[in-house]
């Protein structure tokens, strides 16, 4: 009989049954003939303090962390990274041998891994960049836009004082603008980003008025379901360049999947086929 662990990982969250990330980490494990599982757990916030110290002694190397637990598990882990800090939550939690909880946020490098694979020669020091929405993906995107160099960053919401309250948050870069007004926002920006669910099957439409959009803009969709919503289509129809939101969600699982098994995935269509199966 052999003694070696099989390490365990999976994903937190409430309700967690539509995730995607069990077939994602699933397809890596079986492409590279790695021993171990992935397992999507529903945890409820009244039993997360418990649970985060009882997987580590049940074998588990780590986790992925979903709604409603994303800013929760902060408060309870040994150590925050400092993007993640920032972010104000974390995606992505590691377990130590001792049972200690290190906490890191990916979502900004899935973003940022996405639009570099799709299109390459894309320059985020171009011109300003347009962000629709100020929720936790909203924060993930802008504090990884600053870092890769965007001059300027203009941020609407339908509630103005969320916008405002990110601007406190990452200073001077950002400019917000009126939810009514956001059309106007377009001018001249270089990366256009919805980061809101607007646009997601079984959500009202992202209603942006487009006039303002260059041909030269490159414009992402957080949204992944459906691949192509309908504010990508617009912006296909005036000649932008478009890049869909699956990508976010497969690059943002790479350093988990590389911490817990010891093998850095790859991106590739054959694990958007398996994900989207």
């Amino acid at each position: 009989m052999s003694s070696e662990k099989i390490p365990l990982a999976g994903v937190i969250g409430s309700p967690i049954a539509h995730s995607r990330s069990p077939a994602l980490h699933g397809h890596w494990l079986k492409t590279y003939g790695i021993k171990g599982h992935y397992i999507p757990l529903e945890i409820a916030h009244q039993d997360l303090a418990e649970v985060l110290k009882a997987l580590p002694k049940m074998g588990f190397v780590g986790v992925n962390v979903t709604i409603p637990h994303k800013e929760a598990v902060l408060e309870l882990a040994d150590q925050v990274t400092d993007r993640a800090a920032l972010i104000g939550s974390a995606n992505t939690l590691i377990f130590r041998e001792d049972g200690s909880v290190h906490a890191d946020n990916t979502d900004g490098c899935g973003f940022l891994q996405n639009l570099h694979q799709n299109l390459p020669d894309w320059d985020p020091k171009a011109g300003p960049a347009a962000v629709v929405g100020a929720g936790g993906a909203a924060r993930a995107v802008i504090a990884s836009l600053i870092e890769a160099g965007v001059s300027e960053i203009r941020l609407t919401n339908r509630t103005r004082a969320r916008a405002e309250a990110l601007r406190s948050d990452f200073g001077p870069k950002i400019v917000v603008h009126e939810w009514v007004q956001a059309g106007g926002m377009l001018e001249g920006a270089k990366t256009v980003v919805n980061t809101t669910s607007l646009g997601m099957v079984g959500q009202p439409e992202l209603k942006i008025p487009l006039d303002a959009l260059e041909k030269d803009a490159v414009v992402t969709d957080l949204v992944y379901a459906p691949l192509i919503t309908d504010f990508l289509r617009a912006a296909q129809e005036r000649g932008c360049r478009t890049v869909d939101g699956l990508g976010m969600l497969l690059h943002q699982a790479v350093p988990g999947f590389e911490r817990w098994f010891g093998m850095r995935p790859e991106v590739d269509d054959a694990l958007r086929r398996a994900v989207l199966a």
